[in-house]
């Protein structure tokens, strides 16, 4: 079963598990405000694609950083605290398959590799 971690009002997620359903994939929607985030999680993504694709650098969250904040992103000690600080700033959907590999987005390229994942 895929996991698909985001926010239940992003329209690139209600796009994504409308794809998912109409695919007839199983699938789980975990909201990373209202079903809470752990650093463990945030961390595993960001060994799988890094900083550079989980952090959403074109969104309002990232523009409302001052200059400080947007540092952490760059910085591998302090990534997973800011992520964890603002889980909007994570870019969506995320996607786990049960083996843990991870995908991020939902372009054509993305959406392909979710078609490979159990």
């Amino acid at each position: 079963m895929i996991t698909v971690w985001g926010l239940k009002n992003c329209d690139t997620c209600k796009k994504a598990r409308t794809w998912l359903d109409g695919r007839s994939t199983a699938h789980s929607f975990k909201d990373v405000r209202a079903d809470g985030l752990s650093p463990g999680d945030i961390q595993a993504w960001l060994d799988a694609v890094g900083a550079d694709v989980l952090v959403n650098r074109r969104g309002t969250t990232w523009r409302g950083l001052d200059d400080a904040a947007k540092a952490k992103a760059d910085d591998p000690t302090t990534v997973v605290e800011l992520l964890a600080a603002n889980p909007a700033l994570i870019k969506r959907p995320v996607f786990v398959a049960g083996d843990g590999t991870t995908v991020v987005g939902f372009g054509k390229a993305e959406q392909a590799k979710v078609e490979g994942l159990k």
